[in-house]
């Protein structure tokens, strides 16, 4: 099941914020997200705040009416942030956002067009499954303006995929890939490592396979055994093994000089792109602390130092927005020392780094027994004066973040 919200303190109902944090807008990038809370099968894995249609029952939420429920959180957005900001990046995330018609997705494009203005160079992503997009579909978002499809490979291993209870065709990778790039849009593909009974060649294949369709992006993430998903129940059961450090660490070291000799550079932990163009600039706006509002169940958002999260439930968030409400269930202002420790946490996760300057005292004083250790870059932290992360830092980062916040 999903995971549980924070408590927070209370959302208001109109949804205000305090005039402090509007004041930061149009001085950071301004994202929007999406969240598309549907999806055809619950993968064992998944701990996102995802629901089957049958799970739903027939109130409220729906794939045939979420576009609607969406646009209505986005006119209180609207009116919330006042001279609201051009939006920069727009990412729908889910959950299967290809599960509604491209013709809702579009329509909630238009929408945050007519709202909010997008910037001339708006990158404009969808999160696809390859068997939930069809050429005409991808054409349709092509034409409404979208400008990257991000596809969830996760694997090109078919006993691997069974594990992780994915359900699409291998071979509809290749097909999917081909009709965005014929309907000009950027592709991202997602991959998972360290799934139970992975081999060391199987990774090696779902890698050959990525790279042989030329991507502008790639994503590698390890797998997390998360608590309450069905993965969980059978590891604890043993029926199936739990992932493994060292072997998630040698596949890590596979897919960056993979990634490496076909072009890729890693920009971000578990990012890779073809180009400093393809790059997620949506992702790199919550790595920089970024603005940004977040549709949907669920969904997350940050303005000017508070952060607050919508209910969770797509009958409740159906409800909420249908009375003219805020979908929000709590919220938080962060304090100063959240927002350098998130700072530190994420900066340094970037292939740009962070600025040693920007340290305290103890973080400085770390910097040069992470040289030492082999964790930080000797030459970017003498030259550049900035934190940068070595393969084995990249490796170890909950290591790194550790010493320079003063923590053993």
């Amino acid at each position: 099941m999903p995971s549980a919200l924070p408590d927070g303190d209370p959302a208001p109902s109109d949804g205000r914020l305090p005039q402090a944090s509007l004041e930061t807008l149009g001085h950071h990038q301004f994202g929007l997200y999406l969240h598309v809370p549907f999806c055809s099968v619950r993968c064992g894995y998944c701990d996102f705040n995802t629901y089957t249609l049958t799970e739903l029952g027939v109130d409220g939420a729906s794939v045939a009416t979420f576009a609607a429920a969406a646009l209505r959180e986005l006119a209180l957005a609207r009116t919330v942030l006042g001279a609201a900001p051009v939006v920069d990046t727009v990412f729908v995330g889910g959950g299967t956002p290809t599960m509604l018609a491209a013709g809702d997705l579009a329509r909630m494009l238009h929408g945050i067009r007519e709202g909010f203005g997008l910037a001339p160079d708006a990158e404009v992503t969808t999160e696809a499954n390859p068997d939930s997009v069809t050429p005409e579909g991808l054409a349709v978002l092509a034409e409404a303006g979208f400008t990257r499809v991000s596809l969830g490979m996760q694997s090109a291993v078919p006993h691997v995929l069974r594990t992780l209870e994915r359900t699409h065709d291998p071979d509809n990778v290749e097909r999917a890939v081909r009709a965005a790039r014929a309907a000009g849009l950027q592709v991202s593909l997602d991959l998972i490592y360290g799934t139970p009974g992975e081999s060391l060649d199987d990774w090696r294949t779902s890698l050959d396979a990525a790279t042989s369709l030329a991507p502008d992006h790639v994503s590698a993430y390890a797998l997390v055994v998360e608590d309450g998903t069905k993965l969980a129940a059978q590891v604890r059961r043993g029926q199936v093994p739990a992932p493994e450090d060292d072997d998630e660490a040698a596949k890590y070291e596979i897919a960056d000089d993979h990634l490496a000799s076909a072009g890729y550079g890693w920009y971000e932990v578990s990012n890779w792109a073809l180009r400093d163009d393809a790059r997620c600039r949506h992702n790199e706006g919550y790595w920089a602390d970024g603005n940004w509002w977040g549709i949907g169940p669920g969904a997350h958002s940050h303005v000017g130092g508070v952060r607050w999260w919508n209910v969770k439930h797509p009958n409740a968030y159906a409800a909420r927005v249908g009375e003219g409400l805020s979908p929000a269930h709590g919220r938080e202002t962060l304090t100063d020392e959240q927002r350098y420790d998130e700072r530190v946490l994420l900066a340094v996760r970037l292939v740009d780094g962070l600025p040693i300057g920007d340290l305290r005292d103890e973080g400085r004083v770390a910097v040069a027994g992470l040289i030492a250790d082999g964790l930080v870059d000797a030459t970017a932290a003498l030259r550049r004066q900035r934190v940068v992360l070595t393969r084995q830092g990249r490796l170890l980062t909950d290591t790194v973040v550790r010493r320079l916040l003063g923590l053993r």
